[in-house]
């Protein structure tokens, strides 16, 4: 049986003038339509595909891949509101829905707003903004661990975060060296869990790893001032990273080397980037 608001391989089990029928759902299967068909497909072959409802509440297939799939967390752009909720743009034609019931602040269009996906009581796929009730304690983290960060929103001590999907965390103000936003996906260690209150922190940089050295530091800053990028890479002139830096090239190698491999910056045939 097809899942709706998930990815299921299916196999193709009639075609038709206007798409294929996939197996799964009503009798008559789900139809991909033949716009999205690959070439050459054909009766008995399967199709990792996307399962959502159309306009009239029937699941359709769809080769796209949208931004979240139920039972998960992202940030959204609101495309329209209206009286009774509001409406998301998850890269599929038909848009995301948002009851007004589930929102935990007013909305406009434009606006990017974080949200739990699920299935509703009639089987419908829809979004929450209330996301603590769908969170977990994460008590199972440990030091160290490497996990999935997704940026919720700024808070008076640093950013709130979910963790691997699941969890709640805070990142903390002096943990953060790079530009970060909300919406934004990083990869992150757990700082800590802490005993009093099961509360989790975490960091962008393994704890225990050397902060980074005052050029780096320089480097950095440049960067942050300048859109993120920086013309000068490890075969850039020695002059004219002189002139910039005040450093010998070599030194200026060995903090941009120790900035790529924290994974701050990125380096390609135009210069250094700051890493998104």
């Amino acid at each position: 049986m097809a899942e709706t608001g998930q990815f299921n391989k299916l196999k193709v089990i009639r075609e038709a003038d206007f798409g294929v029928y996939l197996q799964g759902g009503a009798e008559g299967g789900i139809l991909l339509p033949r716009s999205e068909v690959p070439e050459g497909a054909r009766t008995g072959d399967s199709l990792q595909v996307f399962v959502y409802l159309d306009s009239d509440d029937m699941p359709v297939a769809t080769l796209r891949r949208p931004r979240v799939q139920v039972g998960q967390f992202a940030s959204l752009k609101v495309v329209d509101v209206n009286k009774v909720g509001a409406f998301l743009d998850w890269g599929l034609p038909k848009d995301l829905f948002l009851p007004f019931n589930e929102q935990v602040r007013p909305l406009q269009p434009g606006d990017y707003v974080t949200v739990f996906v699920y299935l509703d009581n009639t089987g419908r796929i829809a979004a929450t903004a209330k996301l603590e009730k769908h969170l977990e304690s994460g008590e199972d983290y440990r030091q160290g661990q490497l996990v999935e960060l997704l940026v919720v929103r700024p808070t008076e001590i640093g950013y709130q975060v979910i963790i691997d999907n699941r969890a709640l965390g805070l990142l903390h103000t002096q943990d953060i060296h790079r530009p970060v936003r909300p919406g934004q996906r990083l990869s992150g260690f757990i700082k800590q869990v802490r005993d009093e209150d099961g509360k989790i922190d975490v960091m962008l940089e393994k704890p225990g790893y050397g902060r980074i050295d005052p050029l780096a530091q320089q480097v950095l800053k440049y960067l942050e001032t300048r859109n993120g990028f920086c013309p000068l890479g490890d075969k850039s002139d020695p002059d004219a990273i002189r002139e910039t830096f005040g450093v010998s090239k070599k030194a200026y190698k060995m903090a941009i080397g120790q900035l790529m491999k924290a994974g701050r910056i990125r380096q390609d045939a135009d210069g250094i980037h700051l890493q998104d």
